[in-house]
């Protein structure tokens, strides 16, 4: 298959075509979140078991995607928009809060959403590496992300005095790995502790990054 199929064009049912390819595509992506994100998990899905659970055609399928790699990194890069989304909401609604309170807020509101369902954390974390060179490419850039955020955050809470002023890209790396890896192990029931316990030793491990010891902040 060395393309898509067109998809129709014109209205029908009361809908315009774009509408009805973007209800064709999220189906998709909702049955490979429950195939991809469990059992038979992405390596053992077909483009026909895909589509059965979509309740869709292969030929819809060809239409939207022309692999089921596409329909992986595409719904890779939809979870991580979800847990950003949940990121970016609990930052503005935190900005005015001291250090501690803006950092429990933010991590909690990441581990809610990243742990809601036990797909969107095995697609982030388990299915989506090894998978090929574009993947991983994929995977590291939103990684990368990450690691932008935590240190434009720790940047502007060293400016307000709140943090150790430094370059934070390694140690965000570091920490972003930490994560990464205490979510997964904790969700795969290897780490016996409540979510609130893991997000607060990840709140205290970023907080030892941000104010090391021996400074102290700035008063206010």
């Amino acid at each position: 298959m060395t393309g898509r199929l067109r998809a129709p064009t014109g209205r029908y049912g009361g809908k315009t075509a774009e509408q009805r390819q973007a209800e064709r595509r999220g189906r998709f992506l909702a049955a490979a979140l429950r195939l991809f994100g469990d059992v038979p998990g992405y390596r053992g899905t077909t483009v026909a078991s895909l589509s059965e659970t979509a309740g869709l055609s292969t030929r819809q399928f060809y239409e939207e995607f022309r692999t089921l790699e596409d329909v992986l990194a595409a719904l890779h890069l939809q979870v991580n928009d979800w847990a950003e989304e949940a990121v970016l909401a609990a930052f503005a609604a935190a900005r005015d809060m001291p250090l501690l309170d803006r950092v429990t807020a933010i991590f909690r509101a990441y581990a809610a959403d990243v742990t809601s369902d036990p797909c969107r954390i095995r697609i982030t974390f388990v299915e989506i590496v090894g998978v090929s060179p574009r993947l991983e490419e994929q995977r590291l850039a939103r990684r990368a992300r990450w690691v932008d955020l935590i240190c434009a955050e720790a940047s502007a809470a060293a400016a307000r005095g709140e943090a150790a002023p430094r370059d934070y890209r390694l140690a965000a790396t570091a920490f972003i790995g930490s994560v990464n890896g205490l979510l997964h192990d904790w969700s795969a029931g290897w780490v016996d502790a409540t979510l609130d316990e893991v997000v607060d030793e990840l709140v205290r491990q970023l907080l030892g990054i941000l104010r090391p010891p021996g400074w102290t902040p700035e008063p206010s």
